[in-house]
């Protein structure tokens, strides 16, 4: 236990409270670190903006400020770095387009402020998640009210002035991750390729040619429930979906679906880790040969895996940031940022905050 919450592997550093933050409820959290300075941050997803924290000193987190929402107060808030800037969509917010933040001005500040966005994208108005190419520069807004939910593509290379670059839907796309290819299919490496989860598929896009992407496979499994997000492994051979309602609608273990992208014009559904748990899973990440994952009211998990055509999968580490229940309930933990280069661990909960931890 760590201050009333159950943990194993997991150190609990401190915890920001949302109404130090000045948030009626949370969602989404990224990261980022000072090239200059090298302190970090956390940028916090709120109902109402979007709040930032120095969490270089991560006992001792410093609040400095909040970005309000554009429009007004939504569950639904995604954040994105790219060269220093933030970018920031909502869903269920009207006509909120796309923030952009420098956050560089974040430089210095030793109390909260009153942000206000340097510019605004509003080629959509609503959006549910947001993934940046920071190899290439591109952003891909899905769920919007434009090209029919699926990927809309901004070109952010220059940060403060993005321009839309692209258009590919339907279908429906609800999250996605787009790289530059260098897996073991060579017939794609080095092109700029998406890996999305569309509600009841996952789809391999090629965006290379921005005016003109094309779908190379799609590829579902059964016992579907809703395909949510998902992560490349390192290599870019397997890849790791979370399934947001497939515990709830048939009575399942809380499952995280891995698959073979060895190919991507013939990907291969492989098997469905099931953990001990049953609360639903939300977002994932991968670092190394570790997944990172946001698991509603059961907290961090962290899975360990090696040969995944083996199935050498194993939980390793826990931290439920929800004490309250571990219920198949969608509350609690809503999603987690890995890849600060302090190795510390950022975790945005629905109801009790931003939770800063340590891996043992």
């Amino acid at each position: 236990m760590a201050a009333g919450f159950a943990c194993n592997g997991v150190d609990l550093r401190k915890r920001v409270p949302l109404a130090t933050m000045g948030g009626g409820a949370g969602n989404d959290v990224w990261g980022w670190a000072d090239p200059q300075t090298g302190r970090e941050y956390a940028l916090v997803g709120l109902d109402n903006g979007t709040a930032f924290v120095d969490v270089t000193n991560p006992e001792a987190p410093v609040f400095l400020g909040r970005l309000p929402t554009r429009t007004f107060a939504s569950t639904w808030r995604d954040i994105k770095v790219y060269q220093d800037h933030a970018y920031i969509v909502a869903d269920g917010a009207g006509a909120h387009g796309m923030q952009v933040f420098d956050l560089t001005r974040l430089r210095g500040l030793a109390g909260p402020q009153n942000f206000s966005p340097d510019r605004m994208y509003l080629e959509f108005a609503n959006s549910h998640n947001l993934a940046i190419n920071e190899d290439t520069g591109f952003a891909y807004a899905v769920g919007t009210n434009r090209c029919g939910g699926g990927l809309h593509i901004i070109d952010i290379r220059t940060p403060n002035n993005p321009m839309y670059a692209g258009c590919y839907g339907p279908p429906y796309t609800h999250d996605t991750q787009c790289v530059i290819y260098h897996g073991p299919d060579d017939r794609y490496t080095g092109r700029e390729i998406c890996f999305s989860a569309n509600e009841t598929h996952v789809a391999i896009v090629d965006v290379t040619t921005k005016s003109s992407p094309t779908t190379l496979a799609q590829v579902t499994y059964s016992q579907r429930g809703y395909v949510h997000q998902g992560w490349l492994t390192e290599d870019h051979r397997h890849f790791f979906l979370g399934d947001e309602f497939d515990e709830l609608q048939h009575d399942v273990p809380t499952r995280t679906h891995v698959f073979d992208f060895a190919s991507l014009t013939a990907p291969q559904y492989l098997y469905a880790y099931e953990a001990e748990t049953r609360a639903p899973d939300h977002n994932l990440y991968v670092l190394g040969n570790r997944v990172f994952q946001a698991n509603y009211t059961v907290g961090l998990r962290v899975l360990e895996f090696g040969d995944l055509a083996a199935a050498e999968i194993e939980e390793i580490a826990f931290f439920d940031t929800f004490p309250a229940s571990d219920a198949r309930a969608f509350n609690g933990a809503w999603s987690v940022y890995p890849y600060l280069p302090s190795g510390n661990l950022l975790v945005s909960d629905m109801q009790g905050g931003l939770f800063i931890l340590t891996l043992r």
